[in-house]
């Protein structure tokens, strides 16, 4: 029999944290004067008192955590907290139902960024803020555990992160708990920075606020249903296209530049790839827009630059609607979704890493098929690729696309019209937000969905933000026999 208290312990630390963040948007709609500091009150004090109760029932003379629990934890904590997150967005003026409450809560969670709210201008200062603490908390739990547990169950490949974090002479702090408090200062550095940059161009303090929290975690949520476009601010956007590659590079890194050794972050092969896909797709959609769009170069080059990094990081926000700029357009920022950003990072996605590994594995065969006696190692940042390595990253290809070809014919057996429902599933799964066509595309949101088919996008952004196997494992049988 698993052993659940240790669970119940750390989700019990995990609701109570979340019940302290409810009252700073309880506190900023007191300022305002608005009535639903009320219900972030309740809300608070519900998660806080079962989340206390967890602690104090649940209370172990040891705690270890096997891969049994680890999982069950990494997918129970989720759940969890995106079922009492639901509550404010359930009980506010908004009126949501617990549906689109909880795929709110889901979506702002896992970073994905898609909304069932209409009407943010007018939103109440609570909820739009309770909106980006969301994902901003999302981001940060993302990142540790990228660090901390994914490379522990070796899914997807990231044992390959494990590896370096193991090497003594290699290793960015003594203890895994420095690196997370490092990673979580990092991070609220940057969050901070970006705050201060974007009230420096004009950009109102709140406005700042919601922005800098979703920009650094790669989220999305934004203050208008414009998104970034509603705020009018051609310096603002350049400096969010800055941070949302800030926060899709490997926050390690930054431990190692900040440590004494400031071109760690270049020097890793991933990163430059990351850079080097970004850099290539921006021309390319540049270059688009202003042949068949009839704009000019320099407008071509911001409206791409901020879209192409917003999508290939899986953000989500938008300036204006791109499904609208040619059927190249759509297919170029259709296949971009699922790239992402690298691993240890906010962003979702496949993510450059399994791409690099993919690439020189299959270039490794066909080597050997050329040259059948040869010995031909694949290497991924100057270190071999191990087989366990490779099969891994084989087997998340393989069911990446066998979960989004499941979710795309779920969503169209729902009566989602074929670009709605195959858009739908690339968003969820890659947790990137907006979709294409006219109803989930960047000038549409998901409120007119029918209930089926958002439960279902819940479940592929729960998919894909936990990178699939932390979920599937669950559904096997011999998960349970241990």
């Amino acid at each position: 029999m698993v052993d659940f208290r240790p669970i119940f312990f750390v989700v019990g630390i995990l609701l109570t944290t979340l019940a302290l963040a409810m009252l700073v948007p309880m506190a900023a709609d007191l300022v305002d004067g608005h009535g639903d500091w009320q219900v972030f009150a309740g809300s608070s004090g519900l998660t806080l008192f079962i989340g206390v109760s967890m602690i104090l029932t649940s209370r172990a003379p040891r705690f270890t955590l096997d891969i049994r629990q680890a999982f069950l934890l990494t997918a129970g904590s989720w759940l969890v907290l995106t079922a009492f997150a639901a509550l404010p967005f359930s009980f506010s003026e908004m009126e949501l139902s617990y549906t689109d409450a909880f795929f709110e809560a889901m979506s702002g969670i896992t970073t994905t960024g898609s909304t069932v709210i209409t009407g943010l201008d007018d939103a109440p200062s609570g909820i739009l803020l309770w909106r980006a603490l969301l994902q901003w908390l999302g981001g940060i739990g993302i990142i540790v555990m990228a660090v901390a547990i994914m490379p522990m169950l070796q899914i997807g490949g990231m044992q390959l992160f494990h590896t370096e974090s193991s090497d003594r002479s290699d290793k960015v702090m003594p203890r895994m708990t420095q690196i997370a408090s490092g990673i979580g200062l990092t991070y609220l550095g940057l969050t901070v920075a970006c705050v201060l940059l974007l009230i420096a161009v004009g950009v109102g303090g709140f406005d700042a606020v919601v922005h800098a929290m979703t920009t650094i975690a790669t989220g999305g949520f934004s203050t208008s249903d414009s998104s970034v476009g509603g705020l009018g601010n051609a310096a603002a956007e350049g400096i969010i296209v800055l941070f949302m590659i800030v926060g899709s590079l490997p926050f390690v890194l930054y431990l190692r530049a900040i440590g004494g050794r400031p071109w760690a972050l270049f020097q890793d092969n991933q990163v430059r790839a990351f850079l080097a896909i970004v850099i290539v797709i921006i021309a390319m959609m540049a270059f688009w827009r202003a042949w068949s769009g009839g704009v000019t170069v320099v407008d071509a080059v911001r409206t791409a630059s901020f879209n192409v990094v917003s999508i290939i990081t899986g953000t989500g926000y938008s300036t204006t609607g791109y499904d609208s700029w040619g059927a190249f357009a759509t297919a170029t920022f259709f296949f971009i979704m699922f790239i992402g950003g690298c691993a240890g990072s906010t962003t979702c996605g496949i993510k450059v890493f399994r791409f690099q590994v993919l690439y020189a594995t299959a270039q490794a065969q066909l080597r050997r098929l050329v040259q059948p006696h040869g010995v031909f190692v694949p290497h991924f940042n100057q270190r071999p690729i191990e087989q366990d390595v490779a099969s891994s990253v084989m087997s998340f290809f393989f069911l990446f696309v066998a979960c989004f070809g499941v979710l795309a014919l779920a969503l169209g057996a729902l009566g989602l019209d074929f670009i709605t429902a195959v858009s739908g599933a690339a968003t969820a799964i890659c947790n990137v937000g907006p979709a294409l066509g006219e109803t989930i595309g960047p000038s549409g949101n998901f409120a007119s969905l029918p209930d089926t088919a958002k439960w279902v996008l819940a479940a592929g952004m729960l998919l894909g933000r936990l990178e699939l196997f932390t979920i599937l494992v669950l559904f096997t049988p011999s998960f349970w026999r241990g």
